[in-house]
Formats: C-alpha cells, structure tokens, sequence
C-alpha cells in the first residue's frame, strides 16, 4: 500500500537494545518489503554471514550472543521502520535504548546504514571479549528510586571492594544494577532489605554499562572516529547519556563512547522525547519493550508498537487514512 502526501501527525519512534531479540524477527518483514530484504543484504556483505538465516534457524543461544544479538537487533529494528511508506517525512524525532540509538541516528540521517552496522558490529565484538576478561551480571530493582539504589550500591561497593552500579534508568522504580556478580547478589539482597519489592536477575552474558566494560571503550571508539557523522536537519536525536538532542557531531561521538560504560537514563531521555509535542509514538522492534513504560509517563500520547509485517501494514492504512482525513 502506498502512503500518498503527509498526515499531520507528529511521530516520534523509538528502538529497543539488547534482549529484545528473539527468534523469526524480521523474516516476514525482509520477505514482504524489498527495502526490508535490501537492509538484510547489505548488512550480509559487511557481516560476513546471513543475519536471516540466523534470526530464522537460530541457534537461539548464538543469537543472545552479544555479537550477534547487535546487529541482529539493529538491523531488524531498522527494517521494520524502513519499510514503513511515508513514515519518515512524518518523524520529528527519535529515541534508541542503548546501542539502538545507532537506529534513531540512521533514521534521523546522521549516520550511514552500512557505517553504524560496523561500529555496531565492532560494539558488540569488544563488549564480549571484555565481558570475557571480567564476568559479571544484572538485575532488575524493582520499587526502589534511584537516590535509595545509589545509596545501595555505593554501600555495597564500599562494603565488598567490588564494583557495581546503576546501569538503565528505565523507569522511577524500575532500575536496573549492573557489575561483578557478587556484588549485583549482594546488592540484590541490600536493595530488598532497603525496601524494594522485587530483584531480578537478567540473563546477560556481561556487565554492561559499567565499569567492567572499560576494556571495550578503545576499540569501540576506534570505530566512532572512522565513522562520518552528520546533523540532522529536521529529526531531533535525544542521546541516553544526557537525554537531550544532540547539538554537534562531536557531541555524537563522545557521548556514543561514553555509553558503552555510562548508565542509560531511558526514563529522562522518554519524557524529553514527549516534549516535542507528538501526536503518536511508534516502537520498532522484535518485542514491546518500549511502549509499556512509555504509556506510563506523565501526559504521553498514544504509543504502539510494530514488530511484523502485519503491523506495518496497519500503519501505513492509518497514515493514508489520516492523510485523507
């Protein structure tokens, strides 16, 4: 179906990061759109392997592999967001969880597919080999703020010589702690005992953002600095580091450096989204992540989320709809 002229909605769009994977995702999509399948082919020639037939046959384990669950989820988000007809002339800005800010940045077009996919594809590759050098783990808080977390683990670090720290700020009372394992145990047991009503641990193979992930800043930033980068005209970028829109290209690789160890402030940077007066936000990904926390911040539009071909094509009937409206 093809979208004709611009509705008057306002869209903001936002990507998932790591864990949203899962097995299938965006097969149907590459199948029924050719601006889907050509991102799955180009993203082939600079892999080295067939993203598709990975997310298709799995191994499920190799897929929850940092280095392939990356590109893989990358590459997915952006073909369910590419394959939208009209959809871009509509965004005015946009917001990725973690390494999926690369998406919001292709789509905005400060950056080339194929340039972010191998600073992805780099992202993911140093993260596991640090996370090799240094084990550790995650959990999710769950009712407690952030000043009684902080609290929590500056005391445990204190307490065990071991390093942990808040590592995604995704909502008031929903944070999650990240570092060696012992002490994301021992902090879990702190946090419950301070009040916090549930501790979850994460299946992730490293401590991401945090300070175990210092081995991964040079090599990833070896691949931000081959990169070329540009601003925006018309999309506004919100960066997790600071949850403002990016005002500079060098603002964008510094702070795409910096997030590789610094605490994602998700809920911050959602709420400085919603100030751009959308009518609509729109999350692309494999799983609904995002859209249940951002339906709960204060005065948020409506908010859905696209993950097949199916949902695509019900939102491009809603946008020619709107159009003629």
């Amino acid at each position: 179906m093809a979208v004709v002229g611009v509705s008057s909605l306002r869209i903001g769009v936002v990507f998932p990061g790591q864990g949203s994977q899962t097995l299938g995702m965006g097969v149907d999509v590459a199948q029924r759109s050719a601006v889907a399948g050509d991102l799955f082919a180009r993203a082939e020639k600079i892999l080295g392997y067939d993203l598709l037939t990975l997310q298709r046959e799995g191994p499920e384990e190799r897929l929850r592999e940092t280095q392939y669950s990356q590109p893989a989820i990358f590459v997915t988000n952006l073909a369910l967001a590419s394959a939208v007809r009209g959809l871009d002339r509509q965004i005015v800005a946009t917001a990725g969880h973690s390494f999926a800010e690369f998406c919001s940045l292709v789509i905005a077009g400060a950056i080339s597919f194929e340039n972010a996919l191998r600073i992805v594809d780099e992202r993911g590759k140093a993260m596991s080999e640090a996370a090799a050098a240094a084990p550790g783990g995650m959990s999710a808080i769950l009712g407690l703020d952030a000043a009684a977390l902080r609290a929590v683990t500056d005391a445990t670090q204190a307490r065990t010589g071991l390093r942990v720290s808040p590592a995604n700020f995704n909502a008031p009372a929903q944070i999650v702690i990240s570092g060696d394992l012992q002490a994301v145990l021992a902090a879990g047991e702190a946090a419950l005992a301070a009040g916090a009503k549930r501790v979850v641990p994460l299946n992730v193979s490293g401590a991401w953002h945090s300070a175990l992930m210092e081995p991964a800043v040079e090599r990833f930033q070896r691949a931000v600095d081959a990169a070329s980068f540009t601003m925006p005209e018309r999309i506004e970028v919100i960066s997790n580091v600071d949850a403002q829109p990016y005002r500079s290209t060098d603002e964008m690789r510094k702070n795409l450096v910096v997030s590789i160890v610094h605490e994602v402030r998700w809920h911050e940077t959602a709420i400085r989204l919603l100030e751009c007066e959308l009518d609509l936000v729109i999350e692309f990904g494999a799983s609904a992540v995002l859209a249940p926390m951002m339906k709960r911040v204060p005065n948020a539009p409506e908010v859905i989320a696209i993950n097949d071909a199916a949902g695509i094509e019900r939102l491009e009937a809603r946008l020619l709809a709107e159009v003629g409206a």
